[in-house]
């Protein structure tokens, strides 16, 4: 693992790779108490109400109603390898889920505190952000055996604005290594520019839009094996991706996005927020 970034040098590390690693950005205790409280969420969850599949492979297919209004709400996501052929449960609904989606930090107090901290803040003003509003909020389980890859992608594919501006945090619940499926990234490979957009069909589903015929550029991909605690800030145009978790321990992580407040966000962009405001990081909401 490479030595830690000097916070002077951060930036000009940022803008050469497209991507940073902070360890130890998150204390314990802040982990544990978002962990916790997905806990309780699981414990109220009835997994007979919804079997909404979630996988990068077949994205356009397993894109449901349940996933397109998932913007202002909080949802539960199935693993594929967590269902029969007949789409009962093959392991405990604890262990079924792929992720949680999308907007927990603004909808739960305790993803809204682990969301808007002061020191998030300060960062991504740092790294260039001047207006940043937080879009989306994805708790990742990367479930022990069963955990699916993530494609190779970029993630302003997905949350796309005029001007490109989206940023991912991403933060190590757990330790990330390669054997649980920990993220790879190509170091500036974000100078690529944008391949492609996915976005709503008009018809109820969704398709992907190319942008540039020449494929998303993978070599020199390297592995980010993290310890708990760390922060990887992510360039909305790096390439990156997670490989299948085919080992005994999970691979718990969270991720959130921001966006400059003042870039254009396209109507058919996947992810609406019909009813729910974005907001930066404020901390005058009731705690």
């Amino acid at each position: 693992m490479s030595p830690p970034i000097a916070p002077s040098e951060r930036r000009a590390a940022f803008e050469r790779d497209g991507f940073l690693v902070l360890p130890e950005f998150v204390p314990p205790s802040a982990s544990l108490a978002l962990r916790r409280r997905v806990d309780e969420m699981l414990d109220a969850f009835d997994p007979e109400a919804h079997r909404s599949v979630f996988s990068t492979h077949e994205q356009t297919r397993t894109s449901d109603t349940y996933f397109l209004e998932s913007g202002d709400k909080v949802r539960f996501f199935f693993e594929e390898g967590a269902l029969d052929a007949d789409g009962r449960l093959r392991v405990p609904k604890e262990r079924a889920l792929n992720k949680l989606g999308h907007a927990m930090h603004d909808l739960d107090p305790v993803f809204d505190r682990f969301s808007r901290t002061p020191e998030l803040a300060a960062l991504t003003a740092e790294l260039g952000l001047v207006h940043p509003v937080l879009i989306q909020s994805m708790y990742i389980f990367k479930q022990p055996h069963i955990g699916g890859e993530v494609v190779c992608h970029q993630d302003a594919t997905f949350l796309y604005t005029e001007p490109l501006s989206v940023t991912g945090l991403w933060f190590a619940l757990e330790d990330a290594t390669i054997e649980n499926g920990c993220l790879w990234a190509v170091p500036g490979g974000h100078r690529q520019g944008l391949k492609k957009r996915f976005l709503r069909d008009g018809r109820g589903g969704t398709r992907f839009e190319v942008l540039d015929e020449a494929p998303l550029v993978e070599d020199g991909a390297i592995p980010l094996e993290v310890s708990a605690g760390t922060l990887v800030v992510l360039h909305g145009l790096l390439p990156h991706r997670s490989a299948e978790n085919r080992s005994g321990r999970s691979r718990h992580a969270y991720a959130v996005h921001v966006i400059e407040r003042d870039a254009k966000y396209p109507a058919d962009n996947w992810l609406l927020r019909p009813d729910l405001p974005l907001r930066g990081f404020s901390f005058d909401v009731k705690r």
